[in-house]
């Protein structure tokens, strides 16, 4: 059986033309699982990781609103939160769905703490835009009270940035390999887990966030997952991406997409990620494939007729 880790980007947990209710957010989760469902059924033995961004960010916003009623809760236990509630709406549609289909397997949800290095160069240089958009003045009383960094954000207002550090190692793997071994689906490193240093035997949560691609991309390999497929909203990665002479790729190598990369064709906040993570996990093991599509070609790519292949 085919072992394959599957990264959900944003798009299949939120539709960002509808409404952010924790009802309409269970529909899109539905339509998602189903899809999954679907791979299951074709003999798949499947490993689930997903974005956070807005639901995370939803959650600041929420603790900022009411931090005269109730202290605001730091952002690595609002990482735990977001794992917590997008696993519940997962667990629920996903249990469901394949009770509908007769499959017996059951699912459990591991909240996630990956460890990065407090030595990281993020955490000196930190550039990543989470929560919400807030007034000058909003931004200068955050920056005096709470020590926030704040960046004015391509002039739609000011917004706070962290870190995200590089992930690497998954605290809780032993556990995720047990449940896998009993037949267990298991979803993890929600958002790209809770970041966490060590120091002196122990770990402490720190306000960054971790790319859910490239903690998908150790999960995959700790694992020994044959396939890493990473869902977005496009169906192939393309080069030259909104130029006259954009190329969409089909099966490309390690080295012909690492060249691509120096070439810089692809945004840091977007793709590069993905391509990165599909690179580091393609060339870790002799047979692995990354393969980068989107959710309703999921099924297609694993059979080679869509999306991007990353191959060695």
């Amino acid at each position: 059986m085919e072992k394959v880790v599957v990264a959900l980007g944003g798009n299949a947990l939120q539709d960002g033309d509808s409404d952010t209710t924790a009802e309409t957010q269970l529909k899109i989760i539905e339509r998602t699982m189903k899809c999954l469902v679907d791979l299951i059924k074709e003999g798949y033995d499947l490993i689930i990781t997903h974005g956070n961004g807005p639901q995370v960010g939803r959650i600041v916003i929420q603790n900022e609103i009411a931090n005269k009623v109730t202290p605001a809760m730091p952002l690595d236990v609002c990482g735990a939160m977001s794992q917590g509630m997008i696993g519940y709406h997962m667990q629920q549609t996903l249990r469901y769905e394949l009770a509908t289909r007769g499959i017996k397997k059951p699912v459990v949800t591991i909240i996630t703490q990956v460890v990065v290095d407090k030595e990281d160069q993020a955490f000196k240089k930190v550039a990543k835009p989470i929560g919400p958009f807030y007034t000058k003045e909003e931004a200068k009383v955050l920056k005096k009270e709470k020590g926030y960094n704040i960046i004015e954000d391509s002039g739609r207002g000011y917004r706070r940035v962290v870190a995200s550090p590089q992930p690497k190692r998954i605290v809780e793997i032993e556990t995720i390999k047990t449940l896998i071994d009993n037949n267990n689906i298991v979803i993890t490193v929600g958002g790209g887990g809770i970041p966490v240093i060590e120091e002196k035997g122990k770990i402490r949560g720190v306000e960054a966030v971790i790319d859910k691609d490239l903690a998908s991309e150790i999960l995959a390999e700790d694992i020994d997952a044959d396939t890493l497929i990473i869902l977005t909203a496009v169906e192939k990665v393309a080069i030259n991406f909104g130029k006259p002479n954009q190329n969409e790729l089909d099966e490309v190598t390690v080295d012909e997409m690492k060249k691509y990369v120096a070439e810089g064709h692809f945004a840091p906040g977007s793709m590069l990620p993905k391509v990165l993570a599909g690179i580091k996990f393609t060339e870790s093991k002799p047979g692995r494939k990354t393969i980068i599509t989107s959710l309703d070609k999921a099924k297609e790519g694993l059979e080679g007729l869509r999306g991007t292949i990353i191959v060695n």
